[in-house]
């Protein structure tokens, strides 16, 4: 599933929801949209003060257990009539299943589902009708009770149902779309991962009980009806012409919450892969233009990933549609891939650069889980990690190979490491298997832990063990555990078998335990040799863990010199709190780098000397672009951790004036983000943004508003990265108020309105976030018109997510009022309030008692999904007053939310961390600033 996640302010977030647009970096809280599926995690008490506690100490755990094994599924044969006026559904469900145990009972998971009769019919033998039906709701069980024992054998159950086609998005629900002609009408559709499959039909919902399905649908005939499998035959419905009943190929064998099914109005376009897939998008009434983009990356993404696993995809088509209502990014149901309209639908003319290249990787995302994750399935949710770090990771690899000009590795490094960094750098972090038993918890582990650390650390077991090994083991895996389940020691295995190398050992230190170390690094020249000392220690958002019973991982170091920095000199692997490593033939002059490419999962802190050996690297761009993001990204951690001044900090962003790589200024801009968050609790705020206006000056200049040739045209042509710097740049300009851009966007704006000049889709964000901030009623009523007049998902969601950049406390409100308004769809009226809560001081205080006010009609819209979670993440993540943090913490005491648990011990920790940073550098970095300013003597 990819997740809405997303970074910074010290992050939690992850599947994919929100493009990657780079205005987004001018805001660290809503920065946090930036990515992928998403939920989080059981904890223990509030971090109640900036020391460090005690993680060990878990809350107390629901009892729960797995269902029992005497009976299970062999095939589900499932018929559903949906009723798209009344929201309900009709369901037939025939089961061939296997007893194994003789038993007068049968319990299978069941939610909101009303059992109308239930029977069971032995092989060979009489109907046995049910007796009873209870109902254990709180955790989403049935128990059908037979009059005498069931005989162990083979036997069909029969039940009759009923369901509501519900609102939550999640199970079988309604999803709310207009016409062409503006009519209001709902699709059935369906989200089921992780434990919702149990609300569409009575079944075994885990994911290691597998079987094949045979599925059926009563539908309108003037809807279209899709499943995982082809339709092998439509006929009219016997009862009531009007119908269809449409009947689907079996599938193979498979677990629940991979089945999936949609009813609705739909076009599509369609190719054919290279190895013979149907491949069709499908996309809302008159948009079949916009799924053309999609098509392109599926055909292109199936035969790399045949290839590159060396397995055939199994199923005869896949289907990706674009669903309106849609909580995730996407979701890689078997054959039949859902996404959020804005994750696959791409308008030639209207479509920004990141919204491209956000679609390229969220199609990669799910396309991967079609063999890794649906051919072989995770034996239980502990497991979860694997599933989603391995798609997170090799997402990009598959858009590196369709899109090579998109540098996407470098991005990866600001998009998902340094977020996973961020998050697990917190006391209230969680290791990446995390044991799971009650569904309420397995929704908390959807989280930037599970896909971005985890697609961080299967990135450096690639780098470590070598592209070939890997995928050798990757085959000898697939193919070892296909139709079957496997959990995370399985691959480790087949890994180890193919590399030689002892993977299990080394990866059980980044999966069992939470956190990763800082690698402490000086040197000696002795002749030509020049000797490291290495230590490692865990790193903390707080300081570096200086209690006994620290913990160790294996740390597979890379280390380069200035000769060659792209050329790995050394590589070994630390497996002890310290060494001594010598590498010969290295000149005095040299400069010496551990961690080459960034892949390593750890923060790095070099001598003094070290480190000034390696600035000028910035200046002079020797450095590679992923090492100048690096080396920034760990000492801006350090100094949020008070190992190191801000002041440093900021003396190194001055060292790059001369660079022109997007992803580098992306990271650079966000860190701003969080640093102007921060001190716009003091009262020289201004003087923070006039060392941004400084710094984006001259790379502004640089690329001036006009596109060059080649930019923003369909990916392959150049000009992709250009178009996403100026539209960063600009974005980060015109809010810091430099006034030159504030003109220009003012114009452009006027024009674009008129009709007379419309925007280019890459300027639009820039362009609206400029005339907002600096706006009044006027700017907003005109903003609000437009977002009523878009045709176009991804130009409402553009609009929505800068709303809240408005700055006066009676417009702050109007916005906040139009996120719960039926102008904005349920799943994006998180990111009309995290705009606010992003924007400003005021907006911060704003959001958070609006989300107080209105959090009945809030929990009540989310529930126990992760939309929940990322409203509260974004509401009070940028708080820097210690007393906000118990205030926090009391508020969600009184009203419980049991799926954000976790992510409510984050926040509060992070407001303690921001409070003791603004103590500890506020007078320092004023001072420097003021410094600046000052006229040469």
């Amino acid at each position: 599933m990819l997740l809405v996640l997303g970074r910074r302010v010290s992050l939690s977030f992850v599947k994919r929801v929100i493009p990657q647009d780079p205005v987004l970096l001018s805001n660290p809280i809503l920065q946090d949209f930036r990515t992928i599926k998403f939920r989080v995690i059981h904890s223990s008490t509030v971090f109640a003060s900036a020391t460090r506690q005690n993680t060990d100490t878990m809350p107390e755990r629901r009892p729960f257990v797995r269902l029992p094994t005497d009976v299970y599924p062999v095939n589900y044969g499932l018929c559903l009539k949906p009723d798209l006026i009344d929201f309900t559904f009709e369901g037939k469900l025939e089961a061939i299943v296997k007893v194994n145990l003789a038993t007068n009972q049968i319990v299978m998971n069941c939610a909101d589902i009303d059992i109308i009769t239930a029977s069971f019919v032995p092989e060979g033998g009489e109907e046995i009708n049910a007796t009873g039906f209870n109902y254990q709701n709180e955790d989403e069980k049935v128990t059908l009770s037979f009059p005498s024992a069931l005989q162990k054998g083979s036997g069909t159950l029969k039940i009759d149902f009923v369901g509501e086609l519900n609102d939550k998005m999640k199970g079988f629900y309604r999803s709310k779309y207009a016409t062409p002609a503006g009519e209001i009408r709902y699709a059935a559709v369906t989200q089921f991962e992780a434990t919702d499959a149990r609300r569409a039909f009575p079944c075994w919902d885990e994911p290691a009980i597998k079987a094949t399905f045979d599925i059926s649908l009563i539908v309108p005939k003037d809807r279209v009806a899709l499943s995982n499998m082809n339709v092998i035959d439509r006929k009219p419905h016997p009862e009531d012409d009007s119908l269809l009943e449409v009947k689907f190929a079996t599938t193979p064998i498979m677990s629940t919450y991979l089945v999936a099914f949609v009813i609705g109005e739909y076009d599509f376009v369609e190719g054919q892969s290279s190895d013979g897939v149907t491949v069709r998008v499908y996309t809302p009434t008159g948009k079949a233009e916009q799924g053309k983009f999609a098509l392109e990356v599926a055909v292109k993404t199936l035969p790399f990933y045949n290839d590159y696993f060396n397995v055939p995809y199994p199923l005869p088509k896949i289907d990706l549609i674009a669903i309106a209502d849609f909580a995730a990014g996407a979701m890689e149901n078997w054959g039949l891939v859902t996404y959020r309209e804005t994750a696959l639908l791409i308008d030639p003319k209207n479509s920004c650069s990141s919204s491209r290249q956000w679609v390229a990787l969220v199609v990669g995302h799910e396309l991967a889980h079609q063999w890794f994750g649906n051919l072989v399935t995770m034996e239980w949710w502990t497991h979860l990690w694997l599933n989603e770090g391995f798609a997170s990771w090799i997402e990009y690899l598959c858009v590196d190979h369709c899109f090579p000009d998109y540098d996407i590795w470098t991005q990866f490094v600001s998009a998902d490491y340094t977020r996973a960094l961020d998050l697990d750098a917190l006391d209230n972090s969680h290791p990446i298997e995390v044991n799971v038993g009650h569904p309420s918890e397995v929704d908390e582990i959807f989280d930037a832990i599970s896909y971005s650390k985890g697609a961080s650390v299967i990135r450096m077991l690639h780098n470590y063990i070598g592209d070939e090994d890997f995928r050798k083991g990757m085959h000898s895996y697939l193919l070892k555990f296909q139709h079957k389940n496997a959990a995370t020691e399985d691959l480790w295995d087949c890994l180890e078998q193919a590399s030689g190398k002892p993977i299990a050992l080394v990866m059980s230190s980044w999966t069992k335990q939470m956190g990763f170390p800082i690698i402490v690094v000086d040197q000696e020249q002795q002749g030509d040799d020049r000797i490291l000392k290495i230590s490692q220690k865990k790193f903390c958002a707080s300081g570096p863990h200086n209690g006994e019973d620290c913990p160790n991982w294996m740390v597979p170091i890379s280390i380069c010199t200035g000769e060659d920095p792209g050329c790995t000199k050394l590589k070994v692997l630390l497996d002890s709190p310290e060494t001594t490593i010598t590498i010969n033939n290295v000149s005095p002059d040299q400069w010496v780098k551990i961690n080459p490419g960034t892949v390593g999962f750890y923060r790095i802190q070099y001598s003094s000397a070290m480190l000034e050996s390696l600035l000028p690297g910035i200046r002079d761009l020797t450095l590679l672009p992923v090492d100048r993001l690096g080396l920034q990204n760990d000492l801006f951690s350090l100094s949020r951790a008070g190992m190191i001044s801000t002041v440093e900090v900021l003396k190194l962003m001055e060292a790059f004036v001369n660079e022109p790589n997007y992803t580098v200024w992306s990271d650079l801009s966000c860190n701003l983000g969080v640093l102007s968050s921060l001190l716009s609790h003091t009262d020289f705020h201004e003087e923070i943004q006039e060392f941004i206006r400084e710094l984006f000056t001259p790379i502004g200049l640089k690329l001036g508003w006009e596109c060059k040739q080649g930019e923003g045209e369909p990916p392959g042509a150049g000009g992709h990265l250009d178009a996403l710097l100026r539209g960063l740049v600009l974005g980060k300009l015109g809010k810091a108020g430099h006034k030159p851009t504030l003109e220009e966007a003012r114009r452009r704006f006027k024009d674009h309105v008129e009709g007379k000049q419309i925007l280019s889709a890459d300027l639009r964000s820039p362009v609206y976030l400029t005339v907002l901030k600096h706006g009044d009623s006027a700017t907003l009523d005109t903003m609000l018109k437009l977002h009523k007049q878009a045709d176009m998902q991804e130009e409402k969601n553009r609009i929505e997510r800068v709303l809240g950049a408005i700055s006066a406390p009676d417009l702050i409100q109007k916005v906040l009022t139009f996120a719960l308004s039926e102008d904005v769809r349920p799943q994006d009226t998180v990111s009309v309030i995290g705009g606010v809560a992003g924007s400003s001081k005021h907006g911060r205080k704003a959001a958070w008692k609006f989300v107080k006010d209105n959090w009945e009609e809030l929990h009540n819209r989310y529930q126990g999904g992760f939309l929940i979670s990322r409203l509260i993440k974004l509401s009070v993540d940028g708080f820097a007053i210690d007393k906000m943090a118990a205030e926090v913490k009391s508020f969600f005491e009184s009203h419980h939310a049991p799926a954000a648990e976790r992510t409510v011990q984050q926040c509060c920790e992070n407001i303690l961390l921001n409070a003791a940073w603004l103590k500890r550098d506020a007078d320092d970095i004023h001072q420097y600033l003021l410094k600046r300013k000052a006229p040469p003597v």
